[in-house]
């Protein structure tokens, strides 16, 4: 019997197995080993469903159907019980997950070539903020969706220490070490002792000294930027005539948001931007949101203003070409506003990054390394806001996308 770790990311996702006693992640799009966590229905081809960058293709190429992303957020949220409307049938969210985590299996089976029931699932440590009761129910579901997928044995591990436990493999001395593991929907953080003598140890509970999690993401990041520097264009933050009241905004939240952006598509808020339409002072940006809500080109939107926040981290400015809703239509928008349009996001990951160094007992001087991983921890917003919490300590891992689940499948291992 062999297991497999299983990265389920609310952006992207691996899956590895134990191969010839290496951890090693399986391919799951031709010979990439990551892929978007991302499903699309095709009403065109009926009963066709496409994962990762297919699904993505499918969507952006205009064919008929509906693209689901980021669903790992709702984890923890009563709109995890909700139903989507997929070509006239209604579809619970948590059946999408499955599909997905269904698909991983398969090419992770096909890579180790032999079935696979038992799985090391990592988990964020929190789902939920400040609700141990909604958290608990978060992984329940989750391990629901595993068992229903095929998984008979399942674990969970904290991202942060599966990540760690890959990092671990790389030092050379015993460190200190944070561990910050910045996801799609979360970001978890772990004190935790490394080093080639203790990487030997079966139980490795002492070396954990203290673990934390936020609810803040890379998703999170996209909206702030959705909301400062594109929905503006679409109405957001004008008046309404006679009124002298703004455009309701409601509506442009859950838009700009990855995990409801189908949410919003529904006749009841075409009918009410219809008539905002006419009540508008400034129609034709209100307009522009008719047309993305009758379009269903939310996704396409989201995608735009992603592009934007990856090309910031490494430039000052970046365009977000929205010629898709509008000929012509453009923004530019710069890191200085990105990061005041996080702001408040940076100050809720440095103090989760500060008090998981608290609850250790010990300074931030003791911490030797400060180990990043994830998609947004690329953002220089965000590693200065955590590299604030232990200024003296070493920054390593700079674009480490697959730490959590190389880490996972090491952990898996030494289960099987």
């Amino acid at each position: 019997m062999i297991a497999c770790g299983l990265d389920f990311g609310t952006s992207n996702s691996a899956i590895g197995v134990v191969r010839d006693r290496t951890a090693t992640l399986a391919p799951v799009e031709a010979s990439n080993t990551l892929m978007p966590s991302a499903v699309f229905f095709d009403y065109e081809s009926k009963g066709r469903v496409l994962f990762g960058n297919d699904a993505i293709s499918a969507y952006v190429g205009q064919t008929e159907g509906r693209l689901m992303r980021a669903l790992k957020s709702l984890l923890g949220s009563p709109l995890i019980e909700e139903e989507t409307s997929l070509g006239g049938r209604k579809v619970p969210l948590t059946d999408v997950i499955e599909l997905f985590v269904r698909h991983l299996k398969s090419k992770a089976e096909a890579f180790a070539g032999q079935e696979i029931t038992s799985v090391v699932h990592g988990r964020p440590v929190r789902f939920v903020d400040d609700d141990d009761a909604a958290d608990a129910r978060a992984q329940a579901v989750l391990e629901a969706i595993a068992r229903r997928a095929g998984f008979r044995d399942v674990a969970f591990v904290y991202e942060p220490i599966a990540a760690a436990h890959h990092y671990e493999q790389t030092v050379q001395g015993e460190e200190l070490a944070l561990i910050a593991d910045i996801g799609g929907g979360t970001s978890d953080f772990s004190v935790i002792r490394v080093g080639p003598r203790l990487r030997e140890r079966v139980d490795r509970s002492q070396d954990v000294l203290a673990t934390a999690g936020v609810h803040v993401g890379g998703t999170d990041l996209d909206t702030a930027l959705n909301l400062a520097a594109v929905m503006p264009l679409l109405g957001l933050g004008t008046q309404l005539i006679q009124k002298n009241l703004p455009v309701p905004n409601a509506l442009y939240h859950e838009l700009a948001a990855w995990p409801t952006i189908n949410f919003a598509y529904t006749y009841k808020n075409e009918r009410m931007v219809a008539e905002l339409v006419s009540l508008a002072v400034e129609p034709g940006k209100v307009g522009r949101l008719l047309s993305l809500v009758r379009q269903r080109l939310g996704h396409r939107l989201a995608f735009a203003v992603e592009d934007a926040k990856i090309a910031l981290s490494a430039e000052e400015c970046a365009d977000v070409a929205l010629a898709f809703l509008e000929v012509g239509l453009a923004t530019t928008t710069t890191r200085v506003d990105f990061d005041s349009a996080i702001d408040n996001r940076m100050g809720r990951l440095h103090k989760a990054a500060t008090d998981c160094i608290a609850m250790t007992g010990l300074s931030p001087a003791a911490i030797d390394t400060i180990f990043l991983t994830g998609g947004s921890s690329r953002v220089p917003a965000v590693r200065a806001a955590i590299g604030r919490a232990a200024p003296s300590a070493r920054l390593a891992g700079d674009s480490d996308l697959l730490s959590v689940a190389l880490g996972l499948t090491q952990m898996a291992e030494t289960r099987a």
